[in-house]
């Protein structure tokens, strides 16, 4: 089809309205294109003069896709289909279609460039810290629950399967907010059979029979693992609305991993014990070494309240001077730039690699230079240019790079060795991984996960309001969450530049935070589960003394839950590589308070809230006369 006579499209594409991939009557894969009510006219015209032509779909002067027209289109709906167009071709040229409609070129706004090099160390030591993380979750349920630890594993290495399946299914990229997801998923794994254990345990311990106690423990563990499970839940749902990439990784691996969770914690581990009782055969929950674990404790958590809130305080204010005085480390997600991380063959400081880039005379400010992983190892980070889209411009800033650093070389290094991965003695070297995020994309990152942070913590209070209907609850718990969000991004502060590992305030730490709050709430969401059943049960006595039975009588739960994940944790952090270790710092430090502030914040804010002390006064009172 010819173009117009000064030389334009004879059709733009702002006159798509939709375009997508679709099926025809014969099951064969199409795409369809609905256009506007001028572009219908204009289209009718079009084909009826060009019938047995090509017409060619161009965008950005690149030619996507040039279908032969068979028939005269009047109403602007047409459908492009070959017999052997795949899904995926479908799908990319109905989104070059929709493109169309954009009123400016496309411009690549974010790159990633991974060196093989980098990312098959990233992948073999990520691979490897997973699977110790793993099997030492394995056996510390084998060794706590006894042969109930092997339902509890059994139904783990099915939710593993189910999860990584539907991830494979989904075609989803692993990134580091994706086995972010992936932790906190195992901990609420682990969490909901801990819970059902425990409830079992209790049962026993009431005399009642294995069968009975087994459905009975199940039955009363629901609420509390179903309300933990959907909180955490509509925080995911709200992460990958209001959020944008790795975020919503994070979110879309968290929401599948919930699903599969319940499905395997409350069903796979049910039906093992009800083969088990079919066959007669006896379920030990514990063995000598834990059975009196934390047994029937008694600790006042209300009273302790109060040093709590001093020890928070203290906590918070160093988080707050830090950020004050120190700030944050923002990384190019949050500012814009390229990074490049460049290995050396021999050891160098920060300092030579530097003051070697402050020579260049065409960086406006001298690149950030940091140790990433071996001291041979650095991450370079410039705005130098950062909003020139043209070509050439990454060769350019890669070369200025490579005069500047050469001569730290003890070998001989090419221009085409240093930006390629090259093997010297079987020592990679040169530029191993490059990332450029433009500053659009940079203030949308941090807009979306601003949002995306303020919506989750909005959604959860009202969930946690409604469902306990009491807004005291919710109020609680959200302070709670303040609290634990302030100290992971105060200490990330204070030990940035302190600790041997980078502390970017990047996408993944975003996601660690978000981790952290979903791993929260679950903790809070349980121990006022508990306070709600004691209202119930125990109406006539006090608030503390409800509060202080749910923290104790949920204490061992909430000790092995947090002591699982972090054991994973410790392990990723450990054997998981550089690149993760800051990440994995962050959700460390935001497990430890989010247990403390769960354990010790939450139940005495409530109290406080509730105005427990007055009630509890007038109900002494109550006593007191009767007894007279």
């Amino acid at each position: 089809m010819k173009t117009s006579r000064d030389n334009k499209a004879a059709l733009g594409g702002e006159v798509i309205v939709d375009a997508r991939q679709d099926y025809d009557q014969n099951g064969r894969v199409e795409v369809t294109i609905q256009m506007n009510s001028e572009g219908a006219k204009a289209w009718k015209r079009l084909t009826g003069e060009n019938i047995g032509r090509q017409v060619a779909i161009v965008l950005d002067n690149y030619v996507y896709s040039y279908p032969v027209v068979n028939d005269e289109i009047p109403s602007g709906r047409s459908s492009i289909s070959g017999g052997d167009m795949t899904v995926e071709e479908a799908q990319d040229l109905a989104n070059i279609l929709k493109a169309g409609k954009l009123p400016a070129p496309a411009r690549i706004l974010e790159e990633n460039v991974v060196g093989p090099s980098l990312g098959q160390e990233a992948i073999n030591s990520g691979l490897w810290s997973f699977i110790i993380a793993f099997v030492l979750v394995l056996i510390y349920m084998l060794f706590f629950y006894n042969k109930a630890g092997i339902a509890a594993d059994t139904a783990l290495l099915v939710n593993i399967f189910f999860m990584f399946g539907v991830l494979a299914s989904f075609g989803t990229v692993l990134t580091l907010p994706g086995i972010a997801g992936i932790v906190l998923t195992l901990g609420m794994a682990v969490d909901s059979n801990v819970i059902i254990f425990e409830r079992i345990k209790e049962e026993l311990r009431a005399g009642k029979g294995l069968r009975t106690a087994i459905a009975d423990g199940y039955k009363a563990a629901y609420s509390a693992i179903l309300d933990g499970n959907i909180t955490t839940f509509l925080t995911a749902f709200v992460l990958f609305e209001f959020g944008t990439g790795p975020v919503q990784g994070f979110a879309t691996t968290l929401m599948i991993g919930i699903a599969t969770s319940l499905f395997t914690s409350i069903f796979i581990s049910r039906l093992i014990f009800e083969g088990w009782l079919k066959k007669d055969k006896n379920i030990n929950f514990s063995n000598n070494a834990t059975r009196n674990f934390l047994k029937n404790t008694t600790f006042d958590f209300i009273k302790f309240g109060k040093t709590a809130a001093i020890i928070a305080g203290v906590f918070i204010v160093i988080s707050v001077g830090s950020l004050a005085v120190r700030g944050l480390n923002l990384g190019i997600d949050f500012k814009g730039g390229r990074n490049y991380v460049v290995r050396f063959d021999n050891d160098v400081t920060v300092n030579e690699v530097r003051n070697a880039l402050a020579n260049v005379e065409e960086f406006e400010n001298v690149p950030e230079v940091k140790t990433y992983g071996p001291s041979r190892q650095v991450k370079i980070t410039t705005d130098y240019k950062i909003n020139d889209n043209t070509p050439d411009v990454d060769q350019e800033i890669q070369g200025l790079i490579y005069n500047a650093l050469k001569g730290l070389y003890d070998t001989d290094m090419t221009y085409e060795q240093f930006t390629t991965d090259s093997d010297k003695s079987n020592v990679l070297l040169g530029i191993l991984s490059s990332q450029k995020v433009g500053a659009t994309v940079a203030d949308d990152v941090t807009r979306k996960a601003f949002i995306a942070v303020i919506v989750s913590l909005v959604v959860m209070f009202v969930y946690i309001a409604i469902r306990f209907r009491r807004w005291q609850y919710g109020l609680s718990s959200i302070i709670c969450l303040t609290h634990d969000t302030l100290l992971v991004i105060g200490m990330y502060s204070l030990f940035n530049n302190i600790l041997p590992f980078t502390m970017e305030v990047n996408q993944s730490f975003i996601a660690a935070v978000l981790t952290i709050i979903g791993y929260s709430i679950n903790n809070t969401v349980v121990i006022f589960d508990r306070v709600r059943e004691n209202v119930t049960l125990f109406p006539k006595k006090g608030w503390k003394e409800r509060f202080n039975s749910a923290n104790n009588s949920t204490l061992l739960r909430t000790i092995n839950t947090s002591g699982t994940t972090i054991v994973v944790l410790l392990a990723i952090f450990i054997f998981g590589g550089e690149t993760i270790r800051g990440f994995v710092f962050a959700l460390l430090v935001g497990m430890i308070a989010g247990t403390f502030s769960s354990l010790f914040i939450a139940s005495p804010l409530a109290y406080a809230l509730f105005k427990g002390k007055k009630y509890d006064e007038e109900l002494e009172q109550v006593a007191d006369k009767k007894r007279k």
